[in-house]
């Protein structure tokens, strides 16, 4: 028998190469490890650059919270390109399966410079990462980062009702202390409301009712001792003492006692001292809320502050010349009527603090030039008449 193998049977051979498919890449022997390095795996299809393009930096709030991605996280079912391929890339019928982000080629691995940013651009960055969200910007807030001023003035129907609630107090001194009482009843109670809205506390109704009792007990108080001022330090004695006691009964937080407890003490005391009115001689009140009606509604005009309030204190200093000549305090209700104007326009411009609302405008800012006004009346109409 003949060694030479059938030569009509292509037999097998264990050692021969087996020929790829058509098509397929040619893979030859290689000797030299660096050869083989250079023709393992050569796709000629569009890659990705995945090291070249700088990272692009998202929104603080959508890094916010994030977990950390690590270097070898997973894409849909494969590592990051960066940290090569899977070893399951091949399936099971030994066909090369080619990977959702193929590697890029060798010349697009090299590292791309550093990009400077221009001169004066700002450096990119993150913001803080928080879970909560940012916190509403308020009107007041975006006024101060822009430049301009969150004090908003009461405008000129704020002014007008001041002036009208100013002339009845100043016509019914006139006419006696019980008359007094009624437009010193209104002016107690939207002083009471104001102030507690001017705090951001609304509804407060347990306050304003407090703050408002005490200047009706103010009110008794000095009608029943004949006008004594002694009534005023009492009653805001005792009303101290109550507004403490009801509120370290309160279940509210710590915070929110301490702040209710500073506007009720506040609101009580400006209640109590608007009262002061009773107490002042009637011709002192007359010359004193006639200035503040005047010096009011100067100071709504649309003029610039400085000459505003320069204005102001002029016009109140000569109605109450006036009323002086008409009550019989004669060239001294000059100096009651600017004292009393500048307490005034500190009132006014406390109802004018950080943006306040219309409700504000229309409690605080009527009533506090008027209660601001009070200790003026009764101290320099003590002196001068």
């Amino acid at each position: 028998m003949s060694d030479q193998p059938y030569q009509g049977y292509d037999g097998y051979d264990p050692y021969r190469q087996q020929q790829p498919p058509q098509g397929w890449p040619q893979q030859q022997p290689y000797d030299d490890p660096q050869a083989a390095q250079q023709y393992t795996q050569q796709w000629q299809g569009q890659t990705w650059e995945t090291q070249v393009q700088p990272p692009v930096a998202p929104a603080a709030e959508e890094t916010a919270y994030m977990p950390s991605q690590g270097a070898g996280a997973v894409y849909g079912g494969h590592q990051d390109p960066a940290a090569g391929y899977q070893e399951a890339g091949w399936g099971g019928t030994g066909h090369p399966q080619a990977p959702a982000h193929p590697q890029a080629p060798a010349h697009a691995q090299t590292p791309a410079p550093a990009q400077t940013p221009p001169a004066g651009a700002a450096e990119p960055g993150y913001g803080p990462a928080t879970v909560a969200g940012n916190a509403r910007v308020t009107d007041a807030q975006r006024a101060r980062l822009e430049g301009r001023s969150p004090i908003i003035e009461p405008g000129l129907q704020p002014a007008g009702l001041t002036a009208l609630l100013g002339l009845l107090l100043a016509g019914a001194a006139a006419i006696g202390p019980y008359a007094l009482v009624v437009p010193l009843v209104a002016l107690q109670a939207v002083t009471a409301a104001g102030w507690f809205r001017l705090n951001g506390m609304w509804p407060a109704r347990q306050g304003i009712a407090l703050a408002f009792a005490g200047g009706l007990t103010a009110d008794v108080a000095l009608l029943v001792s004949g006008r004594t001022p002694a009534a005023i330090l009492g009653t805001l004695g005792v009303w101290v003492l109550l507004a403490l006691v009801l509120q370290l009964r309160s279940h509210a937080d710590p915070d929110e006692r301490m702040y209710g407890l500073m506007a009720t003490v506040a609101s009580a005391a400006l209640a109590i001292v608007a009262s002061g009115y009773l107490s002042a001689h009637g011709d002192a009140v007359s010359v004193g809320a006639a200035a503040v009606a005047v010096a009011v509604l100067v100071r709504a005009l649309p003029l610039p502050t400085p000459a505003s309030v320069a204005a102001s204190l002029l016009a109140a200093a000569g109605a109450g010349a006036v009323a002086g000549a008409l009550t019989g305090m004669g060239a001294s209700g000059a100096l009651l009527g600017a004292g009393a104007a500048v307490c005034a326009l500190i009132g006014h411009r406390v109802a004018s603090y950080d943006y306040p609302s219309r409700f504000v405008h229309f409690t605080a800012g009527v009533a506090l030039p008027l209660a601001a006004a009070a200790p003026a009346v009764y101290l320099l109409g003590r002196a001068l008449v």
